[in-house]
């Protein structure tokens, strides 16, 4: 199984040109105090509703943990908060995870362990 290291490599290298071609938008936009204001106002109205319409859509059946992810990376193009936030969010879903895996490997274990007890028991009878 792959550690995702080359799925990282591949990703930046596209990542690349979009990532400079921002960097020359946000210095264009960053000259003009009007333009930045703008700028940022809009992104913050649109990652804020991106969330507002997220966590309306968490009980519902969809992404709605995902559709707040999204909005908290727009967010998160313009706030460092957002940004630590986002990346806090991504280790604890990492943790999980992690956990959640070992759990259902333990408990798959022990049902094995339980299933063949059982079978052991009914043969010796």
């Amino acid at each position: 199984m792959s550690d995702g290291g080359d799925d990282w490599e591949r990703a930046h290298r596209i990542g690349r040109p979009i990532g400079r071609f921002m960097e020359r938008w946000r210095t264009v936009i960053r000259k003009r105090p009007w333009l930045n204001i703008v700028y940022k106002t809009l992104i913050t109205i649109i990652g804020v509703a991106v969330v507002i319409i997220g966590v309306i859509l968490i009980p519902l059946p969809g992404p709605g943990w995902l559709i707040v992810f999204i909005g908290m990376t727009i967010l998160g193009s313009e706030y460092h908060w957002a940004r630590r936030f986002t990346s806090w969010l991504r280790m604890m879903l990492a943790r999980f995870w992690y956990w959640w895996r070992a759990w259902r490997r333990r408990r798959r274990t022990r049902k094995v362990a339980k299933q063949r007890a059982k079978r052991i028991a009914r043969e010796g009878l």
